[in-house]
């Protein structure tokens, strides 16, 4: 089974988590978070972006699929600090993934840019 998402990739996925993260985080719980993550930029929006994913343009793309790994990479650390260096360095990457993921669902929800990257 594969990571199913239309917004990210299971490669993105598993670089922002990092090379030490949980190897019993599975295939089905990366699609779950995957499906809130979506569920979440959608619900933000107001607007269906999974559905009509094909007709954005690709720069706007990358905004929602950095909110989207950013939300699934934060719940794989947090399912499992232990399998990290030390619990810091654990820490510290969902810090960081927090603040982008913040930051970028911030600018989302601009109504400016959400027409933009509707093309409205």
């Amino acid at each position: 089974m594969a990571v199913t998402s239309i917004m990210t990739s299971e490669g993105e996925l598993d670089s922002k988590a990092g090379v030490d993260a949980s190897v019993s985080y599975t295939e089905a719980m990366k699609n779950a978070a995957v499906l809130r993550a979506e569920g979440i930029v959608n619900g933000v929006g107001r607007y269906d972006y999974s559905t009509n994913w094909a007709s954005l343009a690709a720069t706007s793309k990358t905004l929602l699929g950095d909110i989207v790994s950013s939300f699934v990479a934060m719940e794989w650390i947090r399912y499992d600090f232990s399998s990290y260096q030390s619990r810091s360095i654990a820490a510290d990457m969902f810090n960081a993934l927090r603040d982008s993921y913040l930051t970028n669902l911030s600018i989302f929800k601009n109504k400016d840019t959400q027409k933009f990257i509707k093309g409205t």
